[in-house]
């Protein structure tokens, strides 16, 4: 594995170097990374840099905290908060010859390496970031950032996170400028932490509609009715499976995690109908996986909006 010269023991980083900002409003304090080539928390390829967020508290509970006994920029799965990213290899990977670029979205320019197939664990080199930008207030900053290639892809991709009385928004736009069709999936991967526990059977994860799964659960979970349980607290190790049971209207494109000793929760709403859904775990993340489509013709645009809503019963 590539590892950086941050690369370190957790009780030795000092996660405040990394530029960053702390967005507050009376019930919510978030801390954002800020997207940086050279200094930024996140420098690697698989994740778009707008969605870093490094640490969210509202009421006395926390639901992004970062914890690691090693950490690299540089690693392609070190991430942390909402962490959206955009499915397809890139724009341009399929024309791209071996050393040639293609563009990840909301990265920048990536060199193409000899590979079989596009595989986003692997570290690969970023060439050229694109122009990035930032604004922000107290309790909201926005992000664009600008791609012009001479093989016929251009964006100007805006994301602003705003904070509301119980959580925030994230308010996305994708405008093409390009000469060819932008047309991938997106997700959010959404690594909540709930006050630093690990997954155990007082959480549960529910959906507005009845789901079913044919991966295998190896006894980890049970799927009741539209909710997800954890039979026991779980050791290091995963949980996928892909979820079946949504339909082709935007409503369904929400999930509710809640600690039930605690009380303390939230709910996700995305404003666009689902294309896939998958649940992820790795006995502490919590990651419903909630895929949309993204279709942008030349001279054209689309907008979407995430919602999180915190609650503490």
């Amino acid at each position: 594995m590539f590892l950086s010269q941050d690369n370190c023991k957790a009780q030795n980083i000092d996660f405040d170097k990394y530029p960053h900002v702390i967005l507050s409003n009376k019930d919510v304090s978030m801390k954002v990374y800020l997207p940086d080539p050279e200094k930024g928390f996140y420098r690697a390829t698989r994740y778009d840099w707008t969605t870093a967020i490094g640490s969210l508290q509202y009421k006395g509970h926390e639901y992004f905290k970062f914890e690691s006994e090693t950490y690299d920029p540089t690693a392609t799965h070190r991430m942390v908060g909402p962490a959206s990213t955009f499915k397809k290899p890139g724009l341009g990977y399929d024309e791209a010859k071996v050393g040639d670029e293609f563009i990840r979205i909301g990265v920048g320019f990536i060199k193409k390496i000899e590979e079989p197939v596009y595989d986003y664990h692997t570290h690969y080199k970023l060439s050229r970031p694109g122009e990035w930008s930032t604004e922000q207030g107290k309790d909201w900053i926005s992000f664009k950032h600008i791609i012009n290639s001479d093989f016929g892809y251009g964006y100007v991709y805006e994301k602003t996170i705003r904070l509301k009385d119980d959580g925030f928004t994230m308010e996305s736009k994708l405008q093409n400028t390009g000469e060819k069709l932008i047309e991938t999936d997106q997700y959010n991967h959404n690594f909540f932490e709930i006050d630093g526990k690990r997954c155990n059977p007082s959480i549960q994860i529910s959906y507005p509609f009845p789901i079913t799964t044919d991966s295998d659960l190896d006894g980890k979970v049970v799927l009741k009715d539209n909710t997800i349980h954890f039979t026991r607290e779980l050791e290091p190790g995963q949980v996928f499976m892909s979820l079946k049971g949504f339909g082709k209207k935007s409503q369904d494109n929400q999930f509710t995690i809640e600690d039930t000793d605690s009380g303390a929760g939230v709910t996700v709403r995305v404003d666009q109908p689902l294309t896939k859904m998958e649940f992820y775990s790795n006995g502490k993340m919590i990651c419903p996986e909630h895929n949309m489509r993204i279709y942008v013709k030349p001279g054209e645009e689309q907008m979407w909006t995430s919602s999180y809503s915190f609650f503490v019963k």
